[in-house]
């Protein structure tokens, strides 16, 4: 999909040349994966203390269930 953004050109040329990216797309794909990857990882430890944890779980004994 084609999209005209106007992007900080120096903002990209300097994450062109810390990542290593041969073009500015490149630079763009994988800076958009890496944010969705934080804000997903940031979800997740919003449920830490809120998922209950039983002590006498035996995952072992459950890997031999099956």
């Amino acid at each position: 999909m084609a999209t005209n953004l106007a992007i900080d050109e120096r903002l990209l040329n300097e994450a062109l040349r810390v990542g290593g990216h041969r073009t500015k797309k490149d630079t763009v794909t994988e800076a958009l994966q890496e944010y969705i990857q934080r804000r997903r990882q940031a979800r997740i430890l919003e449920l830490f203390g809120k998922i209950d944890f039983d002590p006498g779980y035996d995952y072992k004994r459950q890997r031999r269930r099956a």
